[in-house]
């Protein structure tokens, strides 16, 4: 039975929500601040632990299911999946497809979130379309939390810009997470390499975490991935055979000469999506010159390369020691025998991961400088107390450590170092207080993604 004090807390979170509408309908969504201010409402509704499916089900249900309008490809995985994503779009762009994307977190700024042909929404039409979706939201009574909120606009947006296909990054894990809604046997999967990270959600075996990424298959759609440890291969095998679905395990090989060596794998997985989906759907098969321009695509903060002065600045949001290791891979391959000096902060859900990822870090420099962040994107994200961090960097025998809290001071210690090379990584949220930074330093515009011409 429901008591009193139960029913009376309903009612009230439903007149804060009903209030919040009326808000917002009174304040017009001009800029994206206004954007960022107006689903700040939402980070409340979902906490860690209490994933569902539940409330996205319904408001989808509630918008028509524009998402089943669409062919899918849905990217999950633990590494490589935002560049997976970016690579699929411009091989698709290069076929001559208008094609949506949707990836998370954003690095710069939220319409990173909301692109047709690797091309963001301009901020006015962004925020014009952002506050008419908000209206239904509101009048929908369906609480979301902020993600499913965003993956919401995405797939309705998508069907409204009428795009051929639809490139879709899970936000965490697969089976729960908020894009896994479409119900169609034509979806594509594509499962990138999985590591032990999110354990506190997805759990703490590489199985455990394998089974929940492909909970993104369905019946009859078709898998793809490259070939990983058995701990991921089998439950990946068992719940293919379940739903009936057909899994092709490929090859990864040199896609492109010019490209980092954790990049190659992502762009011959994306390839052989791209090609499937084409044949599949009546078209000729791509060739090596739209692979070469594909590979050219602008992919925001992942081993990005940026000059500054004599100095050359990577930034990768890699948050986890298989990421990072990868990462460290591609650095010593490019810049063999060149000391960087490192500037990291990672989220405090990455305990676990902390020590091994500053190991391979160590193999890039001995200068390390250590800070800090907090954001509210999806949810409220802090950063690993740097102390805590100087005491690892301690013991692995870093030589200069130096822990700077504001992360603007930090990167300006980092760029008036020595060193020829600055790495600079940890969470996507940290390079998401760098980025606009280092703009403002080189006084020059980031590329937009949209670096790939159509054939």
């Amino acid at each position: 039975m429901i008591c009193g004090r139960t029913i009376l807390l309903l009612k009230l979170k439903l007149l804060d929500f009903k209030s919040a509408y009326n808000c917002n309908h009174m304040q017009p969504i001009r800029t994206f601040a206004d954007a960022n201010h107006a689903l700040s409402r939402f980070r409340h509704v979902a906490a860690p632990g209490r994933y569902t499916l539940d409330r996205i089900i319904k408001f989808m249900d509630y918008l028509g299911d524009p998402q089943n309008n669409l062919k899918v490809v849905h990217v999950a995985g633990t590494s490589g999946k935002s560049s997976t994503c970016y690579y699929i779009a411009a091989l698709f762009l290069r076929a001559g497809c208008k094609v949506g994307l949707t990836v998370s977190p954003h690095v710069d700024e939220i319409n990173e979130r909301l692109q047709i042909d690797l091309r963001p929404l301009e901020e006015s039409l962004y925020c014009e379309h952002l506050g008419n979706f908000l209206s239904k939201v509101y009048k929908s009574g369906i609480q979301l939390s902020y993600f499913e909120v965003l993956v919401a606009f995405a797939y309705f947006q998508f069907a409204q810009q009428k795009v051929k296909y639809a490139v879709v990054e899970v936000g965490l894990g697969g089976l729960l997470d908020g894009t896994n809604v479409v119900a169609r046997p034509d979806k594509v999967c594509v499962i990138t390499d999985i590591g032990l990270d999110h354990i506190e959600v997805l759990g703490t075996t590489l199985t455990h975490i394998a089974r929940q990424k492909a909970g993104i298959i369905h019946p009859g759609n078709h898998v793809f991935m490259l070939q990983q440890p058995a701990e991921v291969m089998e439950p990946v095998a068992t719940i293919n055979s379940e739903q009936r679905a057909i899994l092709h395990i490929e090859t990864a090989h040199v896609a492109s000469p010019s490209l980092p060596l954790f990049q190659q794998r992502n762009l011959s997985l994306a390839e052989a999506v791209v090609n499937y989906t084409l044949r599949r759907d009546g078209h000729s098969s791509l060739d090596i010159s739209d692979r070469e321009q594909a590979s050219k695509v602008y992919i925001p903060a992942r081993m990005e390369m940026i000059a500054y002065h004599d100095k050359t600045i990577i930034l990768d949001g890699s948050h986890n020691d298989q990421k990072v290791g990868a990462l460290v891979r591609s650095i010593q391959a490019r810049f063999e025998g060149v000391p960087a000096i490192l500037l990291v902060s990672f989220g405090t859900n990455k305990g676990n991961s902390l020590q091994p990822a500053l190991e391979q870090l160590r193999c890039l420099g001995d200068h390390i400088v250590i800070t800090t962040f907090s954001t509210l994107q999806d949810e409220k994200r802090t950063a690993i107390e740097p102390a805590v961090v100087a005491g690892i960097c301690r013991r692995l025998g870093f030589k200069t450590m130096k822990t700077i809290a504001d992360p603007v001071q930090a990167l300006h210690e980092t760029l008036v170092s020595s060193e020829q090379l600055a790495v600079i990584t940890g969470s996507y949220y940290l390079l998401n207080h760098i980025r606009p930074q280092l703009r403002d330093y080189i006084r020059r515009p980031y590329p937009t993604c949209d670096k790939v011409d159509q054939r």
